[in-house]
């Protein structure tokens, strides 16, 4: 299928690894211009060249910002004042129980998660109109949905997103512009999986054992039983980009393996 994504401009924070490398090597794939984005400039460079390897399109950039610097951030609009496709994926995540979650805790999770798809939709979202077309996509959650008991700061940034998006969508009325959020269930991310290896090497279990054990006692609602591959999130966001989606908007869409336990 083409997904008419030829020529179109996407940035996608948080890309280089995991979630947002997925959905940034699936656009530049169907032949976007994307625009690699992390903290480390070095970093940054690798994974351009990287994804023009693996996808042959030299239309790969990068530029690093890190989003709890909102002077960065600023930096990061000058350079690219202009994009079709907005993916925020950027987010930062902890296990942490309820009582040790500081005011710096909070207000760092709400700087990174919710505050950074903010400043960049705040600049791109009207030039989206002027030219009625464009995309933004929110990565955030099953947890802003069934918020973590092991990390409930997390949950409510990726609940705020998801209010942010609607909000969002409901000034795009009768354009060709669309926002909508996308729910990821448990991922193995780089993160996730230092954070599952950690946890069987302190309980003296096998990775296999360790999955096992967490989609049982801490995610025992999901259908698959397993941890998602990045690269499912990314079709889902790459399709949820392309024209083709354009009846789409202002919807919160699971990618989830089921975890979630309501139909609606």
């Amino acid at each position: 299928m083409d997904l008419k994504l030829k020529d179109k401009i996407a940035l996608v924070t948080g890309s280089t690894a995991g979630i947002g490398n997925a959905i940034a090597r699936s656009l530049a794939a169907e032949g976007a211009t994307v625009y690699i984005n992390g903290r480390n400039q070095t970093k940054v460079d690798e994974v351009v060249e990287k994804l023009k390897g693996e996808t042959g399109n030299a239309n790969i950039k990068g530029i690093a910002a890190d989003f709890s610097d909102s002077q960065q951030v600023d930096a990061l609009l000058k350079q690219l004042p202009e994009v079709d496709i907005l993916v925020n994926n950027v987010g930062i995540f902890e296990p942490k129980e309820f009582k040790n979650i500081t005011d710096e805790d909070w207000v760092r999770f709400f700087e990174v998660n919710v505050l950074s798809g903010v400043r960049l939709a705040r600049v791109y979202f009207d030039k989206m109109l002027a030219k009625n077309w464009g995309r933004i996509i929110f990565i955030s959650s099953e947890s802003g949905v069934q918020i973590p008991a092991e990390m409930i700061h997390y949950g409510v940034t990726k609940t705020a997103q998801i209010a942010v998006a609607r909000g969002l969508a409901e000034l795009t009325v009768n354009t060709g512009v669309t926002v909508n959020t996308v729910l990821p269930g448990p991922t193995l991310s780089d993160g996730v999986g230092d954070f599952m290896k950690a946890l069987a090497a302190d309980q003296g279990k096998t990775d296999a054992e360790m999955e096992t054990e967490f989609f049982t006692s801490m995610r025992g609602s999901s259908l698959i039983k397993r941890f998602l591959d990045p690269a499912e999130i990314a079709n889902m966001v790459t399709y949820i980009a392309s024209p083709l989606s354009s009846a789409t908007n202002g919807a919160t869409l699971r990618t989830d393996g089921g975890v979630i336990k309501t139909a609606f």
